[in-house]
C-alpha cells in the first residue's frame, strides 16, 4: 500500500476543510490537494511537524488585498478594473511573485499561483517568501498610452504593500519590459526613492542579464539534469513546445544551445509543426510576433512554409520530449494518452501547473519522467532572486556569471527532487520529491518563528 493510500482519509479530511474555507476556487484547490496528496503522508511520518497544523497555515495567505482600479481610455471613457496581490508566505523573505495582466485574473487563480510560488521560491534556496498579483485588464488591444494609464494607477494602490524587504512583484502574463517600466516609474515618483522593488526590469535600470530567457534555460537545465540521471541528454533529442512567448523562447534558445531541436510552437488558434527546428531567423521572428501584440501563431507557418494545425494541441505530434509552456491546465489525460502511446519519454513544466492531475496520474501511472513547474520552472524566479542581490550591491554581474548561478540553481533543485522523490522501484516522483523539500524550508522556519 502506498503512503497515499494509507492516509487517503486524512487527505480527504484536509480538503473538505481547505474545500469549506475556499469555496468556488477550483484552481487553488487543485493546487492544495497536488501538494496535500505527498506533504500530510510526510508529516504523518514525521514527528517534529505533526500536530503543528503547518500546511492548514500554509494554505492560508498571510494577506489578501483587492482594490479598485479606475482610468481613462484614449477614447477619453472611464474604465473600471480590479486588483489584487496576495501575499501568501513570508517564512523565508520578502513575498516574491509576479503580477498578470489577463481577463482570466481571479482571486482562485493567483491564489493557486502564489502557493504554487510559495513552494518554488524555497526550492531556489534563494531568501524569498511566496505571493502573486494581478489585475482582470487585458493588454490586448490597448494602446502604449493606454497601458500606462492603467499600470500607473494600478501602482497608485499597490505601491502602499510593496517594498523591497517586504514585497518584489515581477512580471508574468500580460507584464512583460513596458508594463514593467511603467510601475516602477510611477513608484518611483510616489515613494521618491530608487529601490529594487520590482524584477524583470530593463537592464538600464537595475535589470539583470538574461531574466528574459531564464525561465525557459532553467526548465531546460532541470531536463537535462533529470535525462542525465536516465543516461541520456537534450542532445539529438526532438522537443514539442507549446506557447511561443518569453518562457518558449528561452527553452528554444537552450534547447538549441544543447544541440536538441524544437519542433512546435503553439497560440490559441492551433499549432505548427516545423520538422527542421525552430532556430537561427525563426527564434527572432517568435519575439517578433510576441512584440506584435498578436497572440497566434499561423504567421510563422505562413512564413516558413510548414504545416499549421488549427484548434488543436502539439501533443500529438510523436517527439522525444514535451515541454508545455503556455498556460495551466493546456494538457489533459488525452494530451497524455497521446505522449504514451508515441512514445515520449516525459514531460517537463515550463507553465504553472500546465497538466490536469488526470494527466500527471497517467504519465506517472506509466512510469514517465515528469516534473512538475514548480521545480522546472523555479529558473525565472532564481534570476529575480539574483536581481535583487544585484540591486542590493548595487552592480551588474555578466550574463556568463548570472547563466552559470542559474545553472547550479537548477542543478541544485533536481539534486533535492530525488533525494525527496525516490521510490523503492528506483523511479523517481519530482512532484513528490518538490513539494517535500519545499515543504521542509518553508516548515523549519515557520516553526522557529512561532506562531504568528
Amino acid at each position: 500500500m502506498s503512503s497515499n493510500q494509507k492516509y487517503q482519509n486524512l487527505i480527504e479530511e484536509f480538503m473538505h476543510y481547505a474545500s469549506q474555507r475556499n469555496a468556488n476556487e477550483p484552481e487553488f484547490l487543485e493546487a492544495v490537494r497536488e501538494v496535500a496528496e505527498t506533504i500530510i503522508p510526510f508529516i504523518e511520518e514525521n514527528p517534529k511537524y505533526k500536530g503543528k497544523k503547518l500546511l492548514e497555515r500554509m494554505i492560508e495567505p498571510e494577506r489578501v488585498i483587492s482594490f479598485r482600479v479606475t482610468w481613462v481610455d484614449d477614447k477619453g471613457e472611464i474604465q473600471v478594473n480590479r486588483g489584487y496581490r496576495v501575499q501568501f508566505n513570508s517564512a523565508i523573505g520578502p513575498y516574491k511573485g509576479g503580477l498578470r495582466f489577463h481577463s482570466s485574473v481571479n482571486l482562485s487563480t493567483l491564489k493557486f499561483l502564489g502557493f504554487e510560488q510559495t513552494f518554488k521560491n524555497a526550492l531556489t534556496t534563494l531568501p524569498m517568501g511566496g505571493g502573486k498579483g494581478g489585475s482582470d485588464f487585458s493588454t490586448r488591444g490597448k494602446s502604449d498610452a493606454e497601458i500606462m494609464r492603467f499600470s500607473q494607477a494600478f501602482m497608485q494602490e499597490l505601491f502602499r504593500h510593496i517594498g523591497p524587504d517586504t514585497d518584489v512583484p515581477a512580471g508574468d502574463i500580460g507584464v512583460g519590459g513596458r508594463e514593467l517600466g511603467y510601475l516602477f516609474g510611477m513608484y518611483k515618483k510616489l515613494k521618491n526613492e530608487f529601490t529594487g522593488v520590482l524584477t524583470g526590469k530593463g537592464l538600464a535600470w537595475g535589470g539583470s542579464l538574461i531574466r528574459p530567457e531564464a525561465t525557459g534555460y532553467g526548465v531546460v537545465y532541470f531536463a537535462e539534469a533529470a535525462l542525465n540521471r536516465m543516461g541520456q541528454s537534450i542532445k539529438g533529442k526532438r522537443v514539442a513546445v507549446s506557447g511561443f512567448g518569453n518562457v518558449s523562447w528561452g527553452v528554444v534558445k537552450k534547447v538549441n544551445d544543447l544541440g536538441g531541436k524544437v519542433v512546435t510552437l503553439s497560440g490559441p488558434d492551433g499549432y505548427i509543426y516545423d520538422p527542421d527546428g525552430v532556430s537561427g531567423e525563426k527564434v527572432d521572428f517568435m519575439l517578433r510576433l510576441r512584440a506584435s501584440n498578436q497572440d497566434v501563431v499561423k504567421p510563422y507557418a505562413d512564413r516558413y512554409g510548414v504545416e499549421f494545425f488549427p484548434g488543436k494541441k502539439p501533443w500529438e505530434q510523436k517527439v522525444d520530449l514535451a515541454i508545455p509552456c503556455a498556460i495551466q491546465n493546456e494538457f489533459d489525460e488525452n494530451d497524455a494518452e497521446n505522449v504514451v502511446k508515441n512514445g515520449v519519454i516525459g514531460v517537463v513544466e515550463a507553465a504553472n501547473m500546465p497538466l490536469t492531475p488526470e494527466a500527471i496520474e497517467i504519465i506517472q501511472n506509466n512510469k514517465l519522467l515528469y516534473v512538475p513547474g514548480k521545480a522546472a520552472n523555479a529558473g525565472g524566479v532564481a534570476v529575480s532572486g539574483l536581481e535583487m542581490t544585484q540591486n542590493s550591491m548595487r552592480l551588474q554581474w555578466t550574463a556568463e556569471e548570472v547563466d552559470r548561478k542559474l545553472k547550479w540553481i537548477m542543478q541544485n533543485i533536481h539534486e533535492n527532487c530525488v533525494k525527496y522523490g525516490t521510490e523503492p522501484d528506483g523511479y523517481i516522483d519530482y512532484k513528490k520529491g518538490a513539494n517535500i523539500a519545499g515543504f521542509i524550508k518553508v516548515a523549519d522556519a515557520m516553526l522557529a518563528q512561532g506562531i504568528v
